[in-house]
């Protein structure tokens, strides 16, 4: 008779199109982020994808906000900054970051969030941190400096490094943040609602630097890339990736995130015509690499949880 454990680990494969889907999602996110660079302004496109997601949940949602709101009051410290962390700086600093970097490596970067969790969960959540994801965070990081640099690491000694590559490393590190805090706080509230109430704070945080920034008014060519971020990104990607999690555990399914580099890279070589380097493949592989490393004792050990 297997044990409650293995039973736990032996998930039908058919809940593994969740996360997949999740991260077909967040790829074609990735594009859009790097299509929106020229046709939108970074603060404007941020604020309209969570103000139009906020619209389309808030029928669902907010009858459950008004019956909970002394519970949804208790947490609203925690709740505000999750909010500034996921909706505002993550994705803010990830358009702004399309200003100057490619689809292939903001890909690339993003890819890195797993180990960017573990770190900080050894910092924050009292996880221990072993030699496998130390070992692994400096292939990680070497990779990234292949990237960046374009295969000329020694650049870094002259300044040739993308500034969308370090605003986009600081708005994956945001994120990662925001999902040690969700792990660590166990808040009485549904997902959705959490996630509704952190889009309304994260709108508080955005709606300055939108007021103040240059007119951006929506257009044609900017209308399917706000529909897209602000619907499937915004809602969809959420559903499967929590799902995903439900039935996989969050170890197992954040091996997918590991795929989102490679859809990247080629889809950014299909629709956006970039063209791929060999450096791209040697930090790409050095990048995910690392995550692999540092995050294979996890993969070994244990039930997912």
């Amino acid at each position: 008779m297997s044990s409650p454990s293995i039973a736990r680990q032996a998930a039908p494969p058919a809940f593994s199109i969740y996360p997949l889907l999740a991260v077909l999602i967040w790829t074609g996110n990735t594009l859009v982020t790097k299509a929106a660079a020229g046709v939108i302004a970074p603060s404007a496109i941020t604020f309209y994808r969570w103000l139009l997601a906020g619209l389309v949940l808030t029928p669902f949602v907010l009858p459950s906000l008004i019956r909970q709101r002394a519970a949804v009051l208790t947490q609203l410290p925690r709740l505000a900054l999750l909010g500034c962390l996921g909706m505002g700086l993550y994705q803010g600093l990830a358009y702004q970051a399309a200003q100057t970097t490619s689809a292939i490596n903001m890909g690339v970067i993003v890819a890195t969030m797993p180990l960017m969790s573990a770190l900080l969960s050894s910092r924050f959540a009292g996880e221990s941190l072993s030699v496998e994801r130390l070992c692994g965070a400096g292939l990680s990081l070497a990779g990234l400096v292949i990237l960046s640099t374009r295969g000329q690491p020694l650049g870094l000694l002259q300044g040739a490094v993308h500034a969308g590559d370090g605003l986009m490393l600081v708005a994956v590190g945001s994120n990662a943040l925001y999902g040690v805090l969700i792990k660590r706080w166990a808040m009485p509230l549904s997902t959705w609602l959490q996630l509704y109430v952190q889009i309304a704070c994260g709108l508080l945080l955005i709606l300055p630097f939108w007021w103040q920034a240059p007119p951006s008014p929506v257009t044609a060519a900017s209308m399917p890339l706000i529909l897209y971020a602000g619907t499937l990104a915004s809602i969809g990607a959420p559903f499967c990736w929590m799902s995903g999690i439900k039935h996989l555990g969050p170890a197992r399914a954040s091996l997918f995130m590991n795929l989102l580099p490679v859809f990247v890279a080629l889809a950014a070589a299909v629709l956006l015509h970039e063209r791929l380097h060999g450096y791209h493949a040697l930090g790409g592989l050095l990048a995910l690499s690392g995550v692999w490393l540092g995050m294979a004792n996890r993969w070994r050990g244990g039930p997912a949880r």
